[in-house]
């Protein structure tokens, strides 16, 4: 009984001890992912050391970011850039490559390429082939047939090139081109069969006949607005001239007038007596008077009539059809200068001008050129500037004018003065109808023969 009680002892206590084992192996193995804890200075140096490099990583990547963000700026600039040249030539821009001052010589320059041209097709250097063919065995044949083809192939070329040539705009040159150089780069890879090619020196004399062609017609139009812009000129003259010589003869008219009537008075004065005579007396006075600016009337309009060159500037706006801070500043030699305004508010513009400034100058074109070439900056036309339109501010016409008074003294700067504000009344009027303010009145309107006249010349 002892013994069997010491056995059951024993076996309790060995399996106490077996789950003791058991349970001190599951806490090691519990505990074992936390060895690395057992050393916290040792585990702080790993976490610092990893912290470190993680941030040099960090960093790492922020000025690789960085770096990227230029690139990427870099390459939007160029792309706008592309982009923006793209788009321009869509619309024909071309730089000038001849910049020949007449058209004449454009033309002179046309036929000398196309001598060239013919010279090198004589020549036998405008195609060429890198092989000496044979046809049949025969030296001969096979020239013939790389002739027959070159032929051929220069007939092709040229007939595109013709076409563009006869096609070329203002707004086409740019796509022309490419469509030569395709031309010439398919035609030459049509010829590697052969070993044959258009040269590019030839091409390159083509492109210069359609550059040339081009720059031609832009001359061209230049010239008939220039022969335009003269005949202008000419017949505003014609009509200040005759405005001048109407009023000198109306001047002289009424000197002639006040002579007669001063000298019946004074042969009536020498008969009248008593309050009779008196007020011829005065009368006398007053025709003495009447005669003296009657006669500096006429001396003013002989020595206009002498000054060929003396005119006014004016300077309008039109903010219903261009908007603010445009102005068109020009000349006229006419008596009233209003009149050259009337005649701008013509047909060609749904609203008339208004007048800003009318400055007097004893050399109007001289003045007028100076102007223009202060402010060709500020010109709204940069292709033609006698257009003679400028987005400017009325203080910097103000200021150029004033160093044109000093520089030339054709310009009295008390007489510089400029109206601010521009009245505008249809335009403004327009603005009040269309938000419902006022209602339209019917219009009375009848065209002048002066308005018919002038919308003649504008369709011839």
């Amino acid at each position: 009984m002892l013994i069997t009680l010491l056995l059951i002892a024993i076996v309790v206590l060995l399996i106490v001890f077996i789950q003791t084992k058991l349970e001190q192996a599951k806490l090691r193995k519990r505990f074992h992912k936390y060895d690395g804890l057992l050393n916290k200075e040792e585990f702080e140096e790993k976490l610092d050391l990893n912290i470190n490099l993680k941030q040099v990583e960090l960093d790492k990547l922020v000025r690789t970011q960085e770096k990227l963000k230029v690139q990427i700026r870099n390459l939007q600039q160029k792309l706008s850039e592309v982009e923006e040249d793209e788009y321009v030539q869509s619309f024909g821009f071309y730089k000038s490559k001849y910049n020949f001052d007449t058209s004449e010589k454009y033309k002179l320059q046309f036929n000398h390429i196309r001598e060239r041209q013919k010279v090198m097709i004589k020549k036998n250097t405008a195609a060429i082939c890198h092989v000496p063919w044979e046809v049949e065995g025969s030296k001969r044949k096979g020239e013939k047939m790389t002739n027959d083809f070159l032929k051929l192939l220069l007939r092709a070329f040229n007939g595109e090139c013709d076409v563009a040539v006869a096609k070329v705009r203002y707004d086409n040159v740019k796509s022309l081109e490419t469509r030569i150089n395709k031309t010439f780069e398919a035609l030459n890879k049509l010829s590697e069969v052969n070993r044959s090619e258009i040269t590019r020196e030839y091409l390159n004399l083509k492109l210069q006949e359609l550059y040339l062609a081009h720059e031609f017609q832009e001359k061209k139009q230049e010239e008939r607005e220039e022969q335009r812009r003269i005949q202008e000129q000419m017949r505003e003259e014609q009509r200040a001239l005759r405005e001048i010589e109407k009023a000198k003869e109306e001047a002289e008219k009424e000197v002639k007038r006040r002579e007669q009537a001063l000298q019946q008075a004074r042969q009536e004065v020498e008969q009248a007596v008593g309050k009779q005579k008196e007020k011829l007396e005065f009368k006398i006075q007053q025709l003495m008077q009447q005669l003296e600016e009657a006669r500096a009337n006429e001396q003013r309009a002989i020595s206009r009539a002498q000054m060929t060159k003396s005119g006014h500037i004016y300077v309008v706006s039109n903010i219903g059809s261009f908007g603010y801070d445009v102005y068109k500043i020009g000349m006229t030699r006419r008596l009233d200068p209003n009149e050259r305004v009337r005649e701008l508010s013509g047909a060609a513009v749904p609203f008339p001008f208004d007048v800003h400034a009318i400055i007097f100058s004893e050399n109007a074109p001289e003045t007028e050129n100076l102007l223009h070439q202060y402010l060709r900056d500020k010109s709204v036309n940069k292709v033609n500037e006698r257009k003679e339109f400028f987005r400017v501010s009325l203080d910097e016409i103000a200021s150029a004018l004033e160093k044109i008074a000093k520089k030339t003294q054709s310009v009295n700067k008390a007489e510089i003065e400029f109206t601010k504000i521009a009245e505008a009344e249809q335009y403004r009027k327009t603005l009040a109808i269309e938000r419902g303010e006022t209602q339209p009145s019917e219009s009375t309107y009848t065209p002048s023969w002066d308005e018919d006249e002038e919308e003649q010349e504008e369709d011839e």
